[in-house]
């Protein structure tokens, strides 16, 4: 039977007054939890992406903001712990979201009571993260009822949209594990999201957890399974979504939303409201972090005698250029799909969604 409970990505010990995160650089190979108890540890996290997903991000930022507070709960260093947490990854929109919501919550308090109301905020939003999932779960399970006619439902995701990239559930994974958990047949195709992987050894990680068929494709195999007639629908999550509905994602997703209009595929993407940038006019305006070439260039994993080993795979003296995002254009999105509701992508969708709220 599916669980829920224990598939988590960012646990509070009250005892040690600590977060504990997964460290995803690690994985699928070893699952190992790690403290954060200082800024700098917190900053690192988030940087070398130990934690990854927008929502996740956020949330970590919030809680490092907190702890930062408990150290020198001074207005100056409140704006000096925000800037430095706000410099780790410029692209996700929810790291910003979270840390203004933290900063207003203690900017009009006396410092001694600024550190427990940043805390409370902080984990007032991890428990507002889950509930938000889920229910882009129930919203997207309605989507996938639609699609499914007899036999399995064949979905394709691309980069890690599940509870390794929020606290539970997921974005574009909710809907996934509510229809698994309704007991509907569903299949997931992983694709392998190069260069660092994250769809091989995140997203197959987690569904293999959950009990969730899936199977790792290529990257450049979706395209072909869509025309083939293997795949029903098309999900993944935003890094931000702009005002007029394009959709910023992990690399490759505009390639799997051409293929998908293409081939007559629905298109979903699943965004908690926290993504969406209302004062990005359009994707134009969303910054693309370009991340080290390394990335690309070399390739870490197993050897034959169980160790780790990173290799290269260019020859000496290669160059590469490494964008970790892309913009998806909001004709080719079929709905957002939100805490609140599907709608379309465009200006006039995402004012019925404010509306809706």
């Amino acid at each position: 039977m599916f669980s829920n409970d224990n598939l988590c990505s960012l646990r509070w010990d009250p005892v040690g007054q600590a977060v504990e995160i997964i460290d995803q650089t690690l994985l699928p190979h070893t699952l190992r939890w790690c403290h954060l108890d200082s800024l700098a540890v917190f900053c690192h996290a988030i940087s070398s992406m130990q934690v990854r997903g927008a929502p996740l991000i956020g949330i970590t930022a919030a809680f490092g903001l907190a702890r930062a507070l408990t150290e020198d709960a001074s207005t100056e260093n409140l704006e000096r712990a925000s800037a430095a947490l706000l410099a780790t990854r410029p692209t996700a929109v929810n790291l910003r979201w979270a840390l203004q919501l933290v900063a207003g919550a203690v900017y009009g308090l006396e410092p001694a009571r600024r550190a427990e109301a940043a805390l409370n905020k902080a984990l007032a939003l991890r428990g507002e993260d889950i509930a938000n999932c889920a229910r882009i779960g129930e919203h997207g399970l309605q989507l996938l009822r639609a699609l499914q006619v007899d036999g399995t439902l064949n979905i394709m995701t691309h980069c890690n949209a599940g509870w390794l990239a929020t606290i539970q559930w997921g974005t574009a994974l909710a809907p996934v594990y509510k229809a698994f958990a309704a007991g509907t047949s569903v299949h997931v195709w992983v694709s392998e999201t190069r260069p660092r992987n994250q769809g091989m050894n995140l997203t197959a990680w987690e569904l293999q957890r959950a009990g969730v068929p899936c199977t790792i494709v290529a990257d450049n195999s979706c395209g072909q399974l869509m025309r083939e007639g293997r795949v029903d629908c098309v999900i993944v999550g935003s890094d931000r979504t702009a005002a007029n509905g394009d959709v910023c994602n992990k690399v490759g997703t505009y390639l799997k939303a051409l293929a998908a209009r293409a081939n007559d595929v629905p298109f979903y993407v699943a965004v908690p409201e926290s993504t969406i940038d209302w004062s990005c006019v359009s994707g134009a305006r969303i910054p693309i972090e370009e991340r080290d070439e390394a990335e690309i260039l070399t390739i870490a994993g197993l050897d034959a005698a169980g160790e780790v080993r990173e290799v290269n795979l260019a020859a000496p003296g290669s160059r590469a250029l490494n964008p970790a995002f892309d913009i998806t254009p909001a004709e080719l999105v079929s709905a957002l799909v939100t805490e609140h509701g599907s709608f379309a992508a465009s200006p006039d969708g995402l004012a019925r969604l404010k509306l809706a709220k």
